[in-house]
C-alpha cells in the first residue's frame, strides 16, 4: 500500500517504539510525568520559547491559544483556507465564542500580507462592530499547497499586529518542513508571534501529539484549558517518549520528503489533462488539477485504490502528501499508475 493521503498516516519507527516501550512514567495532571517534562523542556528549548506544553492534538492545541487570546464576540483573522478555519468543527465559535473572518490572500499560497490583514481589521470601530482580537497564521500553508512563510513575513505581520495591541498564533503544523525548505530554524520562523502550535505526528512521525508553545503563564493557562477539553492524561511519557525521538530525529530526514513532492509533481505536470506548477511544490504536499483529463478526481481517486495507491480528492484537484513511510519507488509507481489510469 502507498498511502498518500497525508502525512498523519505514518507509523512510529523502531527508535520510537523502544523509547515508548522504555519510558520512565509518572501522573501528568500532576506534573510527574517525567518523560512528558523532558519533551516539553526540549521543545520550549528548540523553538526559544519560555514554556511548552504536550497536548494530544494540533487542533486542541490551536483552540486551546483562539481562547486564551481572545475574550467572547471578538473576531479572528485568518486567510481563507486555514486549518482553523476549515477543519476543526467551528470550535472558536463553540469554546471561545468568537467569530472568524476569513481573508483570502491574493496569491495562490495560502499566505496572508500584512496589507492584505490590515484592510480586515476591526480596531476603534462603532461599538456595534465586531473588534479584531486575534491574527491567526498557518506554516507551511497545506491548501496552499504546503507552501512556507518566511520569518521576515511573520516578522512584519507581528510587528504590525503589537502596535495595535493585537496578539499573533502561528498554526505550524508542519513548520518543520517550512524550516527544512527555507535553511532556516523553527526559532526563527516563530520568534516574534505569541504562540505557536507544532504537530509530532505529521512529517515527524510520532504516533499521538503536538506541542503549544507561548510564554509561561500563558502555558500555565494552558494546561488549564488542556484539562477543561477533556486533555488531561496520565502515564503519557510512553507517548510522549516517541515525541521526543521525533523531535530530535525526524527533522534531519525531512528533505528526502520534499525531494519525493518535487519528484511527483513533475511527473504529474507531463500527464496529460493535469495541471500543476511544479516550480512552486516547496515542501511535501502536492496538489494538482485534474478537470482536463476527462475524469474527475473522485473517480482518479477511486481508480488509484484499487492498486493499493490512496490519495484524496478536492473538488477538482487530487492531494498527495508525503512522509517517511514513502520512497521514491513508491513515487515512480504512482506515476506510472496514474498515468495508466488517465489514459484509460
Amino acid at each position: 500500500m502507498i498511502d498518500l493521503r497525508s502525512d498523519t498516516v505514518t507509523k512510529p519507527t523502531a527508535e520510537m517504539r523502544r523509547a515508548m516501550a522504555e519510558a520512565e512514567v509518572g501522573d501528568d495532571v500532576y506534573g510527574e510525568d517525567p518523560t512528558v517534562n523532558l519533551l516539553q523542556e526540549k521543545a520550549a528549548e528548540v523553538f526559544g520559547k519560555e514554556a511548552a506544553l504536550f497536548v494530544p492534538t494540533g487542533s486542541m492545541g490551536n483552540q486551546i491559544a483562539v481562547k486564551l487570546h481572545t475574550k467572547p464576540g471578538d473576531e479572528v483573522i485568518i486567510e481563507e483556507r486555514g486549518h482553523i478555519f476549515n477543519y476543526e468543527m467551528g470550535t472558536p465559535a463553540v469554546v471561545a465564542g468568537v467569530m472568524i473572518r476569513p481573508v483570502r490572500a491574493a496569491n495562490d499560497n495560502g499566505m496572508l500580507t500584512w496589507a492584505e490583514i490590515e484592510s480586515a481589521l476591526h480596531i476603534d470601530q462603532p461599538y456595534y462592530a465586531c473588534p479584531t482580537g486575534l491574527i491567526c497564521l498557518e506554516n507551511t500553508s497545506n491548501f496552499g499547497g504546503g507552501s512556507v512563510m518566511s520569518a521576515e513575513q511573520t516578522d512584519e505581520i507581528c510587528e504590525n499586529a503589537h502596535k495595535l495591541k493585537l496578539p499573533v498564533h502561528l498554526d505550524g503544523a508542519r513548520i518543520f518542513n517550512s524550516a527544512v525548505a527555507q535553511n532556516e530554524t523553527v526559532a526563527n520562523l516563530s520568534k516574534s508571534v505569541d504562540s505557536v502550535q507544532f504537530c509530532l505526528s505529521k512529517g515527524l512521525g510520532a504516533p499521538v501529539g503536538s506541542m503549544l508553545l507561548g510564554k509561561k503563564d500563558f502555558i500555565a493557562e494552558a494546561k488549564v484549558w488542556r484539562k477543561r477539553f477533556g486533555g488531561g492524561m496520565r502515564q503519557v511519557g510512553i507517548l510522549a517518549a516517541a515525541g521526543i525521538v521525533a523531535l530530535e530525529e525526524s527533522p534531519k530526514r525531512l528533505h528526502i520528503d520534499h525531494e519525493n513532492a518535487k519528484r511527483l509533481a513533475e511527473g504529474v505536470a507531463n500527464l496529460k489533462g493535469i495541471s500543476i506548477d511544479a516550480e512552486r511544490v516547496q515542501t511535501n504536499i502536492v496538489i494538482f488539477d485534474v478537470s482536463e483529463t476527462g475524469k474527475n478526481s473522485v473517480q482518479i481517486v477511486e481508480e488509484l485504490k484499487k492498486e493499493h495507491i490512496f490519495a484524496i480528492p478536492f473538488g477538482n484537484a487530487i492531494r498527495m502528501v508525503t512522509h517517511c513511510d514513502v520512497s521514491s519507488d513508491d513515487i515512480e509507481k504512482t506515476l506510472t499508475v496514474l498515468d495508466k489510469i488517465i489514459q484509460a
